[in-house]
């Protein structure tokens, strides 16, 4: 079977920032083109040089990047009507930017040109083809035939036209954009392979451009390489505008490990596909979506008691490939639904015999302790001490006799708060009195804490808290509803999560801090 080579475009630093809550400083946006350019992305679309001066500066900087084979890329729109291409300032500069690739935006449905652009078609023609013409001498053009389905579709002749006129004049890759991202896989598949018949005469390269309004810009991408495009369009991660673009992540994956004859990014290993989607996310300040395809925190996660117990003995039952293929890992989860195979799975490290009354017992409070609001799915490390105390090799490093926090106004006129802890914990047979100040009362219970143990165990001082959330448990109970409380700390080597669940929102913070410690202590003494 041939192995058709596709073209890989990313228009993460570009496309992607014009998504809600999207926004990416200038070394941002460096530090992303290279990390695209280190697993091979053809192509980089950097920015609109025309539109802001962080992005005309990006292109100056870019050229001090060692970007390998990857091409960069600036975006820009055709002329401006009843003006030249020479005289634009947009067209200027797109030539400014010197980027070795010059992607070009034009209208391709009748209705957009006459109603939003307030031109004729035949202007509409000549802005194409003339701006086209003009870039063609300084870059590659990539000519994105933006709204070409809907204009299609309400003017087919008139959307061939328009690809026609850009083919003519010298670009080098026609791609059709699904700008409203509401076409369907069937309509992209036979519109492309009209629009490819059609330009056969040309001799142009075609690419597909999808948004993910109707959740279809993966199938819509894939099947306009089916028919016929060698370039796809997208951001990682799929962020964009409105619902976003197709998310190369998926696409990329997809091609490479699901659909036959086709190669990416010169065929090399996509094991670092998921570091670098949370990469991007880091770099973003976005959460990452944990149910996204490949490289999710979800997307190899088993958590019902059958689905584990088959993924334990043969993988590919529930696991449609194998993970390490992306850079993620499979994830066994602990809940009500978990059964022993689950247990079995995440106690391996505690070399527990295969003993099913223990196994029983573990899960039986697991089972009491979500009814209470326990979610040990998302800490780990409290599911961690539970199994010890479970197996009796737990011995608490401390005792909590009492604490007490104060909290309130302390300078009312610069609206500054206050908070203090006051603890008295038994450790060993000495007992202590400790107290912290913090900006609120759990970094003053956090403080304290540390405080108090520091002499008697000095690796806490190397601990730090890192998240806290809280959520309400049974909202229908009001101010009376239960609390769970989920605390990420961390030290110099890891990061563990523990919780704690009251309808006291101090007790269960407290419980969740008390875990954070008891975990690291333990660790500490293996």
């Amino acid at each position: 079977m041939t192995t058709r080579s596709i073209h890989i475009y990313d228009t993460t630093l570009r496309d992607g920032t014009q998504g809600e809550g999207v926004s990416l400083s200038l070394q941002d946006k460096l530090n992303i083109a290279s990390r695209l350019a280190e697993i091979g992305v053809d192509m980089i679309e950097g920015g609109y040089p025309l539109s802001n001066e962080k992005d005309a500066m990006f292109f100056q900087r870019a050229r001090d990047l060692k970007l390998g084979n990857s091409q960069l890329s600036a975006f820009g729109m055709t002329r401006r009507r009843g003006m030249k291409a020479a005289d634009d300032p947009g067209i200027k500069a797109l030539v400014a930017a010197q980027t070795p690739v010059i992607t070009l935006v034009g209208k391709s449905w009748d209705f957009h040109a006459t109603e939003v652009l307030g031109v004729s078609l035949q202007e509409n023609l000549d802005m194409i083809s003339e701006s086209v013409e003009y870039l063609s001498a300084y870059a590659t053009i990539v000519y994105d035939a933006e709204h070409f389905f809907d204009g299609y579709k309400a003017n087919r002749q008139y959307a061939l036209s328009a690809v026609e006129a850009a083919a003519r004049a010298g670009a080098k890759w026609i791609v059709f954009c699904d700008t409203n991202g509401g076409s369907l896989p069937e309509e992209v598949a036979a519109i492309v392979s009209d629009a490819k018949r059609h330009l056969s005469p040309c001799n142009v390269k075609l690419g597909i451009h999808c948004h993910n309004d109707g959740d279809l810009a993966t199938a819509n991408s894939l099947a306009a390489i089916d028919a016929g495009c060698d370039q796809v369009q997208g951001t990682m991660n799929g962020i964009g505008e409105r619902c976003g673009n197709a998310d190369l992540v998926c696409v990329i994956s997809n091609l490479q490990f699901k659909k036959k004859g086709y190669q990416t990014l010169g065929g090399q290993p996509l094991d670092h596909l998921t570091e670098l989607s949370r990469y991007v996310y880091e770099i973003a300040n976005l959460a990452p979506r944990s149910s996204q395809p490949f490289v999710g925190r979800s997307a190899f996660a088993h958590k019902g008691g059958m689905h584990v117990h088959a993924v334990n003995k043969f993988a590919h039952t529930y696991e449609h490939m194998d993970p390490a293929l992306v850079g993620n890992e499979r994830r066994i989860l602990v809940s009500e639904l978990s059964g022993r195979s689950n247990i079995a799975a995440l106690t391996q490290d505690h070399q527990i015999p295969n003993d099913r009354e223990l196994l029983d017992r573990i899960l039986a409070q697991v089972v009491a302790k979500e009814n209470q609001g326990y979610q040990f799915e998302a800490a780990e490390a409290s599911f961690d001490l539970l199994v010890k105390q479970c197996s009796g090799t737990y011995t608490p490093h401390f005792e909590t006799i009492k604490y007490q926090i104060l909290a309130g106004d302390l300078d009312t006129e610069r609206n500054q708060t206050y908070a203090e802890a006051i603890l008295k914990l038994r450790v060993g047979d000495e007992v202590c009195v400790e107290a912290a100040e913090g900006h609120g009362p759990v970094n003053a219970m956090d403080a304290a804490l540390r405080k108090t143990l520091a002499p008697f165990f000095p690796c806490v001082e190397s601990m730090r808290l890192m998240d806290y959330k809280v959520r309400v448990v049974n909202s229908e109970a009001g101010t009376a509803a239960r609390i769970r409380v989920n605390i990420e700390s961390a030290d110099d080597h890891a990061s563990w999560r523990t919780i704690g669940v009251s309808e006291n929102i101090i007790e269960a913070s407290w419980s969740a801090l008390v875990d954070a410690v008891e975990y690291k202590l333990h660790r500490e003494s293996k």
